[in-house]
């Protein structure tokens, strides 16, 4: 059988991710591989439409699909998602209809779960024969009985196409709204939200006047009584995407710098900003290809947070409702960055003028919150990915990302193990031993002993 990867890496066949389909390869050698490094060669099919058909005229011989790819930042890189696109601007669907397929990813199952929701769902986008997902920790092939799972995953998917077996499909396509947005009557001088001296800013790929995005920026903009920096992000000088090279797990220093205007930007624009929104249109079910790049390359600060203290949000085109996941990936982004995610605002509910008041209470939020400092507990969203990159940082990965660990170990990560919670040892000193002793338990009202500190609090008229 023939099988084309395409592969998602920047890195090209020096990749972790492919070095699973070389063990594929080296386990079953009568099947011919193809890998195709679309990610890393990204630009040149994009210029050159002969070699983009080529790559679609491989995927139609083909009796098997392997998407392989690292998880960058919850999703893909910005290369693969670009080439993602590419394949329905390009009208190219029917060469991927029917064919059986399955996804790996590699990564420290780091919302590992995002990505993997993408891909299935761009799988079924394209009337793909999904066999299933593989969520490869980046390490697994170091070991004889993962290496024996990943064996078996691959197996059941030559299994599938050779017997023709059945696959569900678990994503409807998406039904956008066929809707215009208008811009209501121009708002009065003493309806204007007083931005109290708060830099505000909103990034995005689309402000042109004339689509619903950047009508309903406008919008969100005019709300304020001075002047708010709205930065369409195609001006910003990106020479191109991350490459993966992890020269900034050190010391944060990226490789691109001198060679493009990126980092400039977002220290000096999006780091310093008090409330800072993000503004994007829907393009498959994420934004475009440019605000991954955007969001890729900030990884320069690796796992430490960039964007701390902001109130923050999104105004989106498109049919967020029918792709939570995407939702998901804004809220999250948001509490790891430690900021306050206050809300998404679409044009996919209500009237224009119901729209026009939505953004209008958007922009009072931002800046009520700002004033008085309000942020909301974290989720499991903020709290789990926090604790997944503190335990990575803190073990394995640190000679990869000392900077991290650097800041970690300043700012009290470590302290937040649970072996470092002295009220809670204490606690369980004292009260394991009485819990063991049948009588003790048995009369012990759990509910009551709950809520007795909560009691006092609510009964202490100082409190």
């Amino acid at each position: 059988m023939k099988f084309v990867v395409l592969n998602g890496s920047p890195k090209g066949d020096e990749s972790v991710t492919m070095q699973y389909i070389h063990y594929i390869k080296k386990k079953h050698p009568e099947h011919e591989y193809n890998i195709i490094n679309v990610a890393q060669q990204i630009k040149k099919i994009e210029k050159d439409e002969e070699r983009f058909n080529n790559i679609i005229l491989q995927v139609k011989e083909a009796d098997g699909v392997i998407w392989g790819f690292p998880l960058y930042v919850m999703l893909v890189c910005s290369q693969y998602k670009r080439f993602i696109e590419l394949i329905f601007e390009r009208n190219a669907e029917a060469a991927f209809e029917n064919k059986y397929t399955i996804v790996l990813s590699t990564s420290i199952h780091f919302y590992d779960h995002t990505a993997q929701n993408y891909m299935q769902s761009i799988s079924d986008d394209l009337s793909m024969k999904y066999v299933g997902n593989y969520p490869a920790d980046s390490w697994d092939l170091l070991w004889p009985k993962r290496r024996a799972r990943w064996l078996l995953f691959a197996e059941e998917f030559i299994n599938h196409i050779e017997n023709n077996y059945p696959t569900s499909r678990h994503y409807t396509p998406l039904n956008p709204r066929d809707f215009e947005y208008k811009l209501g009557k121009r708002l009065d001088d003493s309806e204007k939200i007083d931005t109290s001296g708060k830099k505000i800013l909103v990034l995005s790929d689309e402000t042109g006047e004339n689509t619903n995005l950047g009508k309903m920026i406008k919008r969100f903009k005019d709300s304020f009584s001075s002047e708010i920096e709205v930065i369409n992000l195609y001006d910003v000088d990106i020479k191109g995407g991350c490459i993966s090279c992890l020269q900034c797990g050190y010391d944060h220093q990226c490789s691109y710098i001198g060679k493009d205007g990126f980092i400039d930007f977002w220290e000096s624009k999006a780091m310093t900003s008090d409330i800072l929104v993000f503004a994007g249109v829907i393009k498959d079910r994420y934004l475009s290809a440019r605000w991954k790049m955007v969001q890729d390359r900030a990884f320069y600060m690796t796992h430490t947070p960039s964007l701390i203290g902001k109130q923050m949000g999104y105004i989106v085109s498109g049919p967020l409702s029918q792709i939570p996941n995407l939702a998901e990936m804004f809220q999250a982004h948001i509490e790891l960055q430690g900021s306050n995610f206050v809300d998404i605002i679409t044009d996919e509910f209500g009237t224009s003028e119901e729209i026009d008041a939505l953004l209008h209470d958007f922009a009072r939020r931002l800046v009520n919150f700002s004033n008085v400092d309000y942020f909301k507990p974290l989720t499991f969203l903020g709290e789990g990915g926090q604790k997944i990159w503190r335990d990575d940082v803190y073990g394995r990965d640190r000679f990869v990302f000392l900077a991290d660990h650097e800041y970690y170990e300043k700012h009290g990560y470590y302290d937040t193990f649970p072996q470092n919670d002295e009220r809670a040892k204490k606690m369980n000193e004292k009260l394991i031993p009485l819990m063991r002793i049948d009588k003790i338990r048995k009369k012990t009202n759990m509910k009551q002993e709950f809520l007795r500190p909560f009691l006092r609090v609510i009964e202490d008229p100082n409190k």
